[in-house]
């Protein structure tokens, strides 16, 4: 049987012992997500793979714990809606376990979940990650405190009129708005995600202009998704809403020059 969700943290119930299709991008900490919801194979998206391989990580995590493991190619389908995945995607890499099945680069991604489906069911505890941190970047006085957040939704309360840094790609889930920036904040910053099919990996950026949220992605290929450290010290902006040009917040700048901006302000 198939499942299919957003992302791997909100899998629902039934998961247990099934083949997980999620929309989240391929890092070890959505690969841990997937396994404490009890799937027993998982495909997830590449999100454009990106520096040191961040968006696919998760493969090689599975296979030592057993569990087959594939990657949805970004340009094929939206990062963010494992349903479309399941509809459109074609496959991009694939882990050992996974190839052991009959699963392969190419195939489409709902062929290689009927392959994952001859798995067997293993009861698995994941073990701990360093994955899923939040963390302050800044707090001095008189300027906007910056979080770091490893994944959007560790988004606190009293984040509101803060400068968020998350490890997280700019897709809506299911392409549709959502709660995941709970809070009203100043300047919220992503992972570009490779971008992907339809722009999937950049949706949120217009939505939160709507709200009047600074609002920037780094490419994926300048900063570690997954991890708002490597997003605030290495990335390079890759695309900007309407609020945030307004700012000078502009493409091909370091994001960490931008946010020493910002938090004056």
């Amino acid at each position: 049987m198939i499942v299919t969700a957003p992302s791997s943290a909100t899998a629902p119930d039934e998961t247990r012992g099934r083949v997980l299709v999620s929309g989240s991008y391929g890092g070890i900490y959505n690969a841990w997500n997937a396994v404490r919801k009890g799937a027993k194979a998982v495909i997830l998206n590449d999100a454009g793979v990106g520096r040191n391989g961040a968006g696919i990580s998760g493969l090689a995590w599975l296979d030592e714990l057993g569990l087959p493991g594939a990657t949805a190619d970004c340009q094929t389908c939206h990062i963010g809606d494992g349903e479309h995945m399941l509809q459109h995607g074609r496959i991009s890499f694939v882990n050992e376990r996974g190839r052991a099945l009959g699963a392969a680069v190419g195939q489409h991604v709902f062929e290689c979940a009927t392959h994952f489906d001859r798995a067997p069911a293993l009861t698995v505890v994941p073990p701990a990650i360093a994955g899923g941190n939040r963390f302050v970047i800044s707090a001095n006085p008189g300027e906007r405190v910056v979080v770091g957040l490893d994944a959007a939704p560790l988004l606190a309360p009293g984040d509101a009129g803060a400068i968020a840094v998350t490890g997280s790609h700019a897709a809506l889930f299911r392409g549709q708005p959502d709660n995941v920036i709970s809070v009203n904040l100043f300047a919220a910053f992503f992972n570009d995600a490779g971008v992907g099919l339809d722009n999937a990996g950049i949706a949120r950026l217009e939505d939160l202009d709507r709200r009047g949220i600074i609002a920037a992605t780094v490419a994926a290929n300048s900063a570690e998704i997954g991890v708002a450290r490597s997003t605030c010290e290495d990335g390079i902006v890759s695309h900007v809403n309407a609020t945030a040009q307004a700012r000078g917040v502009a493409p091909g700048e370091r994001l960490a020059a931008a946010i020493a901006r910002l938090r004056l302000l």
